[in-house]
């Protein structure tokens, strides 16, 4: 099982349902333990080189770009590039077609033979069910344009997926849930806990098929709590204990039905006889666990992972349940069906009870990888089934009752239909079983009581709480006047948000720090002084309310910086966080334009522009109050859509009451590399104020990629060459003519050195992959031969620490602690064995995941034939959207280009947010009614 996925990197992005044919598991090619396929023309000749490209064809239609479909693009790259397509570069593999076995280890017979038998599929690797559709608000930038590319709309950033910053848990740390008991479940097929099981899956097929609500199956069904998860693992803030993720969970219908014990002598069959387990002294550590691996025919270089994922026993827990090892990431299930038969010999079968439960449990993970949160029973039956799983039913309701997935009711709406009235909605209204891990429920309810905590908890300034702050002042003309007067700020002596004297119109937030509340006064003339109609409509909204969504592309980032530089003017401690170190500089830009030119001005506005990951690690921000809460008044985050439910539950724990919270973002690009769809299921929720800037991009790529984002790829003029189309054959001459251009001829044309000019394809492996393009382009801009673990000084390349966190850097050297890089004038030390395991890749190539959030002078996009079956609107919006001054895009897809943008928006998701958001939203309705 050998590895070339960086450490920390999860799977590629995929976006549908477990077993559906555009699914992908992680170990399938970009995994820790899959191998790199290289499609049969990876090594095809370049074609010959008629010219300089940037002086061909301008913005000529995408209907004229000729290119048949050749092997070797990877979309569904390791590094997590979203794509639905083989390594190899198989556009859409059929889930049940047979795989070749990657594991040391023959697998059971029974998995030998076609899809039934739950053999590796050359497609996805999770559940078989197709998602469920799930709305997503498409957002229109400026621009539309010729260009063309491959959908990366997934789950997550290739080689990074978006998602949890560093200073976020990792999904293995957050889980809290420890690893399952080695002693099997009794897996008798009579008794108690038999009809329990029938029972629980009677009444789900019921719910399902409409002849029974959902309701009355959570009200049937017995009930267990799933044990208390302990707390997720955080960094240590600056000045106090960073506040915990909200465990509590919301009434909706999410208990697990418990399974009732049976009692001795009560009839019920005693539990099989455990497998025989391999006469392997296990010794503690790490140690044992090599040894274990090594009974079982498993690599050793597993052990360090596996005692990672499963905890100082793992050995033990190995031994007594083989099948454990599908916890450790990149491990496929033909992996651990070859380790188990190696350990246990003739008791291994695909009928074994233990084998069903951690298939469960990694067919959900597969489709957290995916983007999902939850998904249908539908789909997981199907995914159990697929794998030979004799019973599926009742290996779901073992796992519900034994707590280890939960069961959750989700409305289904119907376009056009009518909601029926409330007497009759319980009844009525069509539902689906949604299962899932209890992290990612515990997450998704934590973010939605956070907003809805910052929602409600929130006071707007008004004519009445003027006066009841001049009525608190007792009387003092001075402070009478001062409450009345626009642009006061509360007497603070600078915009860092520390007053300098209390009033009435300060609150105390028990700690000595006292908030500045600036009147409705103050906010209009703040508003009426914006720099654009936008602008002021953003600062009324955040004026009014605790929590908001703001849409728009490019140019519309100037309006979140006029809102902080307004903020802060007024007294209020107000930061911005950006998904990229990339994104903030373009932010502290804006926010140095949009400071106030007055003697009390911010001396560095620009410092007001964070990282998420710096902002909860501390490393940049306000740092943290005694209460472990961000000491700030107003959070304005940018790259919304790239925020992951698991790093938005963190943040949003960690703002205090009152805080006001800006979403920003641009709907039309890639959602986060980590499971959920935040931004979207927000707007679609309609739980907030949303505001959509009306600042269009400009030039060229900002029509072309603003007509992309309404499903038009339209011609544009290009009379700068703006935008270039570069047609190819084939991979290979892809990569020669890409190199062409980062080389030779935009420097040439355009004046843009190669330094500032990032390709972007569809996935990391393949023929026109960002292995192949980054080979290609080391050989002819910075030749060497690699002597510091591959790598040379003058080396571009990009650095994984987490899932989802990209850093662009470049070699400055090594040595005995590591490689050294330059982190956008920062230094970064990576312990050479995170080198050795992948956790840095060379950088001229990218993904269009690890480039979201990042813009540079000049992008070009790969485009290679093979790639069409990965293409989705979303990719074509991010990956044509990453070129400031110029965009070329070597076109091999001819006419799935304009298809994709039109017909194939994005890949959807199951998400459970937005309902839990509208039901936040009646609920407080229904309370408001109660009061008033």
């Amino acid at each position: 099982m050998s590895t070339d996925r960086p450490a920390g990197e999860t799977a590629p992005e995929q976006e549908a349902a477990p077993g559906t044919t555009d699914a992908r598991s992680p170990g399938e090619d970009a995994g820790a333990q899959g191998a790199d396929v290289v499609a049969p023309d990876a090594d095809a000749a370049a074609g010959a080189d008629s010219g300089d490209p940037v002086a061909g064809t301008a913005g000529a239609p995408a209907a004229e770009q000729g290119a048949g479909p050749e092997a070797g693009t990877e979309t569904a790259a390791d590094g997590g590039d979203d794509g639905a397509r083989a390594d190899g570069g198989e556009p859409a593999p059929d889930t049940s077609a047979p795989q070749a076995t990657e594991t040391s280890g023959a697998a059971p017979p029974a998995e030998s033979s076609g899809p039934a038998a739950g053999g590796a599929s050359s497609g996805p690797a999770t559940a078989t069910a197709a998602a469920p559709t799930a709305d997503q608000a498409s957002g229109s930038a400026a621009g539309t344009g010729t260009t063309a590319d491959v959908s990366d709309d997934g789950a997550r950033a290739d080689g990074g997926e978006p998602a949890p910053n560093t200073t976020a848990p990792h999904s293995a740390e957050t889980s809290g849930t420890p690893p399952r008991t080695a002693t099997p479940a009794p897996s008798g097929n009579s008794g108690p806990a038999a009809a329990t099981a029938a029972a629980l899956a009677a009444a789900v097929r019921a719910v399902e098929s409409g002849e029974r609500s959902a309701a009355s199956f959570f009200a049937e069904a017995p009930r267990r709590t799933a044990p208390a998860a302990p707390a997720a693992k955080q960094p240590a803030p600056v000045g106090g204990p960073a506040p915990e993720v909200a465990r509590q969970r919301t009434a909706s219908g999410s208990a697990a039905p418990s399974r009732p014990a049976a009692a001795p002598g009560d009839g019920a069959p005693a539990a099989p006889a455990s497998a025989p387990r391999p006469v392997v002294a296990t010794v503690p550590g790490v140690d044992g666990v090599r040894q274990i691996l090594a009974a079982g025919g498993a690599p050793e270089a597993l052990a360090e992972k596996a005692a990672e994922a499963l905890g100082e026993r793992a050995a033990e827990a190995l031994a007594a349940d083989p099948w454990q090892l599908l916890g450790v990431p990149g491990v496929r299930p033909e992996h651990a069906d070859g380790f188990a038969r190696a350990l246990l010999g003739a008791a291994c079968g695909p009928a074994d009870e233990r084998r069903a439960q951690a298939l469960v449990g990694w067919l959900l993970e597969q489709a957290a990888v995916a983007g999902h949160s939850a998904l249908e029973a539908s789909a997981l039956r199907a995914g159990l089934a697929q794998r030979a799983v004799p019973d599926p039913d009742d290996a779901l309701q073992t796992a519900i009752a034994d707590g280890a997935v939960l069961v959750f009711q989700d409305a289904i709406d119907t376009p056009g239909r009518a909601r029926p009235a409330t007497d009759d909605e319980e009844a009525e209204q069509p539902v689906r079983i949604l299962l899932g891990l209890d992290r990612f429920a515990m997450a998704e309810e934590s973010v939605a009581d956070g907003l809805a905590r910052l929602l409600n908890t929130f006071e707007a300034a008004g004519a009445e709480r003027d006066a009841a702050d001049a009525a608190e002042a007792g009387g003092d003309g001075a402070a009478d006047e001062a409450a009345a007067a626009p642009g006061v700020t509360d007497g603070a002596d600078d915009v860092s948000g520390a007053p300098a004297a209390p009033d009435a119109r300060q609150e105390d937030d028990g700690a000595g720090y006292r908030r500045p509340r600036p009147s409705a006064a103050d906010w209009d003339a703040a508003a009426a002084a914006a720099p654009s109609p936008s602008a002021a409509e953003l600062i009324r909204a955040a004026a009014g309310s605790g929590l908001v969504a703001h849409t728009g592309a490019e140019a519309a980032r100037a309006e979140p910086a006029a809102l902080i530089a307004a903020a802060r003017a007024l007294g209020l401690r107000a930061f911005g966080a950006t998904h990229s170190e990339n994104g903030r500089r373009r932010l502290a830009a804006h926010l140095t334009e949009a400071a106030p030119d007055t003697g009390s001005a911010d001396p560095d506005p620009g410092a007001a522009a964070v990282t998420v990951a710096d902002l909860l690690s501390g490393q940049q921000g306000p740092g943290r109050d005694t209460d472990g809460a961000l000491a700030l008044d107003l959070l304005v985050v940018l790259d919304a859509p790239q925020l992951d439910l698991e790093t938005a539950a963190l943040l949003i724990e960690s703002l205090t009451d009152g805080t006001r919270l800006v979403l920003s973002g641009d709907p039309g690009v890639l959602w986060s590399a980590g499971p959920g769809r935040l931004f979207a299921d927000l707007l679609a929720a309609r739980f907030c104020p949303q505001v959509a800037s009306r600042t269009p991009d400009s030039g060229p790529i900002g029509e072309l990629v603003s007509g992309i984002g309404i499903g038009e790829l339209n011609q544009v003029e290009a009379p700068g060459k703006e935008v270039v189309i570069v047609p190819v054959r084939d991979a290979g001459e892809a990569v020669h003519r890409t190199v062409q251009l980062v080389a030779d001829s935009v420097p040439r044309a355009l004046g843009v050195p190669a330094e500032q000019t990032r390709v972007i394809t569809v996935g990391h492996g393949g023929a026109a992959g960002t292995r192949a393009l980054n080979t290609a382009l080391k050989e002819r801009l910075n030749p060497g031969p690699g002597r510091f673990g591959g790598f040379d000084p003058g080396d571009h390349v990009v650095y994984t620490p987490a899932p989802g966190r990209t850093l662009p850097g470049k070699v400055t050297g090594a040595d005995a602690a590591g490689l050294r890089l330059d982190c956008d004038g920062g230094t970064v030390v990576v312990p050479r064995e995170q080198v050795g395991a992948g956790a840095v890749r060379h950088g001229w190539a990218l993904t269009a995941h690890q480039a979201a959030g990042m813009r540079w002078p000049a992008a070009v996009v790969v485009l290679p034939g093979d790639a069409a079956g990965g293409l989705t609107r979303a990719w074509v919006y991010t990956a044509f959207s990453r070129g400031e001054r110029h965009l070329s895009v070597v076109q091999g897809v001819d006419q799935a280009l304009p298809r994709a943008v039109a017909e194939v928006p994005v890949k959807e998701r199951t998400t459970r947010l937005r309902t839990l958001l509208q039901t936040q939203s009646v609920q407080a309705a229904a309370d408001a009614a109660a009061a008033g």
